[in-house]
């Protein structure tokens, strides 16, 4: 387990700590790499070459609609933490069923579209906790918020009459009201999320990109540096790193961008 070069300890650990807003199960490696491949042989590849840089892969809709649930069940035999980046986003009682049905494929975090409204995000929680019951562990919820790609005239268009930062906080709260664990959000809003809502939610940032490189099709983006300093929990990258000659030595580079030693 590395720590921030500054010498701190890692803040998240596998104990509960409301007060400093750690949460069990969380581990301490900041860096989630996002595995967007819709390859078998080229996505374990390149999870194997992580292996040992980092803790946490992510799955999202492109790999998960190729390889199925099976990649889950790969890439925790080998031994990696697995968030699922699905978005769910349905009526309650079906949003709640996928919930218990990726924990079953081994999701330690997985996200809900907080447009799905406050029932459904409640039913997530409770099939959480159920789990919790039955099992004494369940995925970490999130809610996205805003899509990073998204800026102020996309949200018009579909109805949303807000800058993305307004909305954002709209849906944080509302997450936060149906009891998610945290949310997902852009660099931008990190410190109105941190402002309003404190340490209590975990905050997941994707549209990272490190500093001089090409946002691609992101449009509200952040640099290691900056989003840690406003207060992200995990940074989630993909592209930067999977389309490097040297993945691992990549993710080390963006690590040390990140304080993380």
């Amino acid at each position: 387990m590395g720590r921030w070069r500054d010498g701190r300890e890692p803040e998240m650990t596998e104990k509960h700590d409301n007060e400093k807003g750690k949460r069990e199960g969380v581990p301490a490696n900041p860096l989630i790499v996002a595995l967007d491949l819709g390859d078998w042989k080229e996505l374990e590849e390149a999870a194997l070459r992580l292996k040992g840089t980092v803790e946490t892969v992510k799955v999202g809709l492109e790999a998960y609609a190729a390889l199925g649930p099976a990649v889950l069940e790969m890439l925790k035999r080998e031994g990696f933490r697995v968030f699922v980046d699905l978005k769910l986003h349905d009526i309650p009682r079906t949003a709640g069923r996928a919930v218990r049905a990726l924990a079953e494929k081994g999701a330690d975090l997985l996200t809900l579209h907080c447009a799905g409204g406050l029932k459904m995000l409640e039913a997530a929680c409770e099939e959480r906790e159920a789990l919790r019951r039955k099992r004494g562990r369940a995925p970490l919820l999130l809610g996205v918020t805003v899509l990073t790609s998204l800026e102020g005239e996309d949200l018009r268009q579909t109805g949303v009459p807000d800058e993305p930062e307004g909305q954002v906080l709209r849906l944080a709260r509302l997450a936060m009201r149906a009891g998610l664990d945290g949310l997902v959000a852009s660099a931008r809003e990190l410190p109105a999320l941190r402002k309003e809502l404190g340490s209590r939610p975990l905050l997941v940032v994707p549209g990272i990109r490190p500093a001089g490189t090409d946002r691609q099709d992101q449009a509200r983006v952040g640099t290691p540096a900056s989003a840690m300093r406003d207060g992200a929990d995990y940074l989630v990258v993909g592209r930067p790193v999977l389309q490097s000659d040297d993945p691992a030595r990549s993710a080390r580079e963006i690590l040390e961008e990140m304080g993380w030693a």
